[in-house]
């Protein structure tokens, strides 16, 4: 008895003096273990063990349920708190609860509104030391998560799951009301709000409210004018880096999105959405006051502006007022004398696409349009219509005061002067 006695005093005191060791680590400063892979180093042998499964893979914890598994003995307790549903740490002021106390010191912060850790480089403080810590990543560039199918590369493992989705398809978060399925638990969220209508950033200008934070920032944008990415190849500059990247492919040429049903190609999802609706006839979006469909919701959005006579793109340097956005930017060249289409080939340049377009066959010698009644070809749309004319006996061009029509507007000016 005396011996087991004497062996447990033993154990208790080389026990103690080990955790003072570790304890003194914190003094100190020392980590004197340090990780052959990486340049992880800490205080003990056991927070070492736990680091190398993240390298390994290990996860010898699992869940007797279902299949959960994780790298240490804590985590699978928080787990096990899933099944049974159980909250044993409760906010003292508000009706929170939840299965581990490091959330509820989180939580607490709400409340308290404290940010403790604090980025010695910037101005940056949160409530805890990992995001502090995935913060300092925007310092240090480093990107420890990375892809094993691709080159893609993140500063945090909630990142590379979801990049990794992109490869696998999975979509695992489904809306309960449509068919809706995304691969990130935020994206699912906004997409409620379509359903509920909710709507909550608020502009603290205007009235405008909307479903997500990045949809408010560039709202705001409006009301500073402030336009802060711009194009390194010409002047254009915008209030997004999606902006930009679009336009950029204006100068490369780059069409990354192609349909696979034609040889159609653009540079921006959204027209090619719109070309898909070419092949299917569907037009989804209808008006609820006469029979016009179309394929996309700007363009609904711009056909009830003749039903409401809404016009609310107005110069503010002459009278000019337009319902579309597209006609106004064009307009408003008029006044800023500014050309942004420029021929590769020659120094033509002007501020109408489709003019660009026509001027580059000039070059080419190409006629895309031609006559399936006679030889007859154009490599302008306006005169392809002219010409067509002739064989249908068209004359759109008529005289207000007789009978004379014509099917060229410059004869009906003729006309009217004699």
């Amino acid at each position: 008895m005396k011996n087991c006695l004497n062996a447990m005093y033993v154990i208790t005191v080389v026990t103690e003096w080990q955790n003072l060791k570790l304890h003194m680590h914190k003094h100190t400063g020392e980590k004197p273990f340090k990780c052959n892979i990486c340049n992880y180093s800490c205080t003990a042998k056991s927070e070492l063990k736990r680091h190398m499964r993240m390298h390994t893979g290990e996860k010898p914890f699992k869940c007797n349920i279902c299949d959960y598994c994780c790298t240490t003995k804590s985590y699978l307790k928080l787990h096990m708190h899933t099944h049974t549903a159980e909250k044993p740490f409760k906010c003292n002021i508000c009706d929170y609860g939840c299965n581990r106390m490091a959330n509820l010191k989180l939580h607490m912060h709400k409340h308290t509104g404290e940010k403790p850790f604090k980025c010695n480089i910037c101005d940056y403080c949160c409530t805890t030391k990992s995001y502090l810590k995935l913060h300092m990543h925007t310092h240090t560039g480093e990107k420890p998560f990375k892809c094993n199918i691709c080159d893609h590369g993140c500063s945090q493992m909630a990142n590379l799951k979801m990049h990794m989705r992109t490869h696998t398809g999975e979509k695992p978060f489904k809306c309960n009301i449509c068919d809706y399925c995304s691969s990130t638990k935020s994206d699912l969220i906004i997409h409620i709000r379509t359903h509920t209508g909710e709507k909550p950033f608020k502009c603290s200008i205007c009235d405008f409210g909307c479903y997500r934070m990045a949809n408010l920032k560039f709202h705001m944008y409006k009301h500073t004018g402030e336009k802060r990415f711009k194009c390194n190849i010409c002047d254009y500059c915008c209030t997004t880096k999606s902006y930009l990247i679009i336009h950029m492919r204006t100068h490369t040429g780059e069409k990354p999105f192609k349909c696979n049903i034609c040889d159609y190609g653009c540079n921006q999802m959204s027209n090619l959405k719109r070309h898909i609706h070419k092949h299917s006839d569907e037009k989804p979006f209808k008006c609820n006051i006469c029979n016009y469909y179309c394929t996309v919701k700007s363009e609904l959005k711009r056909h009830m502006r003749m039903h409401t006579g809404e016009i609310p793109f107005k110069c503010n340097i002459c009278d000019y007022s337009s319902n579309t956005k597209s006609n106004f930017k064009v307009h408003m060249r008029k006044h800023t004398g500014e050309k942004p289409f420029k021929c590769k080939i020659c120094d033509y340049c002007t501020n109408y696409v489709h003019q660009l377009k026509t001027h580059i066959y000039k070059h080419t010698g190409e006629k895309p349009f031609k006559c399936n009644i006679c030889d007859y070809s154009s490599n302008t749309k306006s005169n392809f219509k002219v010409h067509m004319r002739k064989h249908t006996g068209e004359k759109p061009f008529k005289c207000k005061i007789c009978d004379y029509c014509t099917n060229y507007v410059h004869q009906l000016k003729t006309h009217i002067h004699i």
